[in-house]
Order: structure tokens, then C-alpha cells, then sequence
């Protein structure tokens, strides 16, 4: 008798950027070398005195160690002191954790909040790794559909409406609401209103509200801070905090992400932090330590470099006007295709095939409908994007 395999991950959506690459493999180069906007990895390297600080550290042999399971307490003191004057609110070191990558503090996070059998509320189009943790866990992901007529903002009216459902119909218990902002895929900004209107939300039905800002260090200099909710004690009471350090100081190999959450829950989460990592990598989280004072003009000019990428992205695109720009932000554009009789996995492998650029089509990340693409141009170099919009223009479906 053969053995069996969790039915819940096989359940799970494939991850879709390694299908996507092979699309890629089968450009004949006709049009001129490939333009891989699929995966969201930095365009830059870390700066030289990051890579230095990192060598120091991995030949320290006490490196290579355990260590504390919520973080080395240096980075934790440094973090804290770094968000409180980030977001102009006391925070402490207390509720901070360190992980490995916030794939990671996601993974992490939902299995404190939320058990199989219960359900998340997700806004679509969604981060589909966020999708298939709910997935594998037997937790039920719940869609809030936002669409381009809103720029892709979730509706607080339209998550009032499906909690309502759900307790007429008896339906799975909702634990939690998920934001992501800036927004994977679709590049949406949400603001500080609309973000304390969703933990007002998470307030009245006595849920959890996992604030995603992984892309945080890429908003306009204007949206500083990008919340109020550290400066709200009730707010604070559900919230749950994720953040990566991949983006913002290129370091996505080295797997580093953070969670905060207030102490009534911290001692739940250093439960799965131990069985999962034992400790994040140590060697990072010493670079990481010096890189938030060190690296911050660094990190300026970073973010810059990214805007004037999206900003190259849009000027590209006007090559291709029966292409639309729904919503661009931090790494992210997210686009309309007009071939609306087509699903957009048909006319992404198209463009990639054909063309040589590679995008993920819309519905690898729950869009309701078949009519978008996402391009990542953060990795893609200046001279390259210019190129996108009249290689999307060659496209004849």
C-alpha cells in the first residue's frame, strides 16, 4: 500500500514564478536579450561596507552557534529604537522577534492566530505565498475583493458585509485580516486612514489585524509614517506587524524578516519560532544591527533608484497605450491586458514566449478576473525597461 501525502498540501498552489521562468526559457531571443519582471528582488547590491560587516561576523565562530530564539537582543534594541522613531510611538524590544525572512513571520503569525478549520480574511489579488500558508494549514483564506476602480484598496464596507455573512450562515470563525502596503502584487498604497478604518474593523469583532509592510522603505517621502496605529493602544491590542529585510538592504539570501505583536501573544509565537528556526541566521541579524543607522543614507538613495525605476515603467508603457497602468507602486505595476477574451496565464506565456518579457499573470495572485498582469521592475535594469513597452507592443494575440 502506497503511503499517503498530506492532502492539504497537495491542495496548495504550486509557487508560480519557477512555471513562469520556463516561459522565458523559450524566447528565441529574436527581439533582444530576456526582461525578467517576474520575482521581486532587488536591483542593487548591498553596499560594500555591508558585505564587510558580514564577513566580520560569519568568521566569528560564536556565530555559528545557536542563539536567543526571538532575535540577538543588539538587533532587537536597535529595531525597537528604529520603529520608535519611525512611527513617533514608544516601542519596546519586548515585542519584537526576528525571523527567517517574513515568509516566515507570515507562517509564524498564522499558525498563532488561527487553527485549521478557522479562516483568514485576505484582500485579492493577494501575495500568493500568503495563500498557500492559509492553504497548507487547513485555514480557510476568505476574499476581499478590491478591483482597479478602487486602485486595487479593500473595501472596510465590503469586509463588514462578508463578517455579517459569516455569522448568519454559520460559516468558518474569521480570526484575522490581512494588509499588505505597498501592495503585493498590484503596487497600492493604502493610507493612514484607511488603515486605521481597518483596525477599527479588527476591533469591534475582536480580530486580529496582520499588518504586512515589507515594502515600507519604498513609499514617498510624504507617507512618513506610514501609520498611526503604535500611537493607539487599542489599535496596538490586535495588531501584528511583518517586515523583510531582503528589499530594503538587498539581502534577500540572507532570510531575514521581524514581527511585532503585543506580549499576550509573544510567548505563543516563540513556541513555533523554536520548532521552526531555533534562532534566525545570526550572521545577518549582526550586519542588520549596524545597517540600520549605517545604511540609512544608503537605503534613501535606494528607494529613489526603485521610484525612478517605476517611473521608467510608466513612461515605457505608453509604447503600448491598449496596455493600462490599473496601479504602480514600490516594486510593484500592476497592468491591464486587452486581449479580454483571453485568461492572462494564455497572454503572459505569450509575451514571454514571444516578446522575451516575462510578468505573472494577474490570477497567480486570486485576481477575480483574467484581465491583469503584474511587472516587477525593481531588479530590471534602466536601459531594459524602456525596452518594455515596445516589446509589449509587438504582441498580436
Amino acid at each position: 500500500m502506497t503511503a499517503a501525502i498530506n492532502s492539504l498540501l497537495i491542495d496548495t498552489a504550486t509557487p508560480p514564478i519557477p512555471a513562469a521562468r520556463a516561459w522565458l526559457a523559450r524566447y528565441d531571443g529574436r527581439h533582444g536579450p530576456p526582461i525578467n519582471l517576474a520575482q521581486a528582488v532587488p536591483g542593487s547590491p548591498p553596499p560594500r561596507a555591508l558585505l564587510e560587516k558580514l564577513s566580520i561576523a560569519a568568521a566569528d565562530p560564536g556565530n555559528a552557534m545557536y542563539g536567543p530564539i526571538l532575535g540577538e537582543p543588539e538587533l532587537l534594541t536597535a529595531y525597537a529604537k528604529h520603529l520608535s522613531s519611525l512611527y513617533q510611538a514608544e516601542i519596546s524590544s519586548t515585542e519584537l522577534a526576528i525571523t527567517a525572512g517574513c515568509n516566515e513571520a507570515f507562517f509564524v503569525t498564522a499558525l498563532a492566530v488561527a487553527k485549521s478549520g478557522d479562516a483568514v480574511l485576505l484582500p485579492t489579488p493577494c501575495y500568493f505565498n500568503h495563500d498557500m500558508t492559509l492553504s497548507m494549514l487547513g485555514i480557510e483564506p476568505v476574499p476581499l475583493a478590491a478591483s482597479a476602480i478602487t486602485g486595487f484598496i479593500p473595501s472596510v464596507a465590503d469586509a463588514e458585509r462578508i463578517i455579517a455573512e459569516r455569522k448568519s450562515t454559520g460559516g468558518r470563525q474569521i480570526r484575522a485580516i490581512v494588509l499588505v502596503t505597498p501592495n503585493n502584487p498590484t503596487g497600492a498604497i493604502y493610507s493612514p486612514e484607511h488603515i486605521a478604518a481597518f483596525a477599527n474593523f479588527a476591533a469591534r469583532h475582536g480580530i486580529w489585524l496582520v499588518l504586512d509592510e515589507t515594502y515600507r522603505d519604498f513609499l514617498p517621502e510624504s507617507s512618513s509614517p506610514p501609520h498611526a496605529l503604535f500611537s493607539n493602544a487599542a489599535a496596538r491590542e490586535n495588531l501584528i506587524q511583518l517586515y523583510s529585510f531582503s528589499k530594503s538592504y538587498a539581502i534577500p539570501g540572507h532570510r531575514l524578516g521581524a514581527l511585532h505583536a503585543p506580549p499576550r501573544i509573544m510567548g505563543e509565537i516563540i513556541k513555533v519560532l523554536d520548532t521552526l528556526q531555533i534562532c534566525a541566521p545570526r550572521v545577518a541579524q549582526v550586519g542588520i544591527t549596524w545597517a540600520l543607522d549605517g545604511m540609512q543614507q544608503w537605503r534613501q538613495e535606494n528607494a529613489a533608484d526603485v521610484a525612478a525605476r517605476g517611473q521608467a515603467f510608466r513612461t515605457s508603457m505608453s509604447k503600448a497605450p491598449a496596455w493600462q497602468i490599473s496601479s504602480l507602486g514600490a516594486y510593484f505595476a500592476f497592468v491591464t491586458h486587452p486581449y479580454r477574451n483571453l485568461p492572462d496565464v494564455a497572454v503572459a506565456e505569450a509575451l514571454a514566449t514571444t516578446c522575451g518579457v516575462l510578468a505573472l499573470p494577474g490570477s497567480y495572485f486570486s485576481a477575480d478576473k483574467p484581465d491583469h498582469l503584474r511587472f516587477a521592475y525593481a531588479n530590471v535594469a534602466p536601459s531594459l525597461i524602456a525596452e518594455v513597452g515596445r516589446r509589449i507592443a509587438l504582441l498580436k494575440l
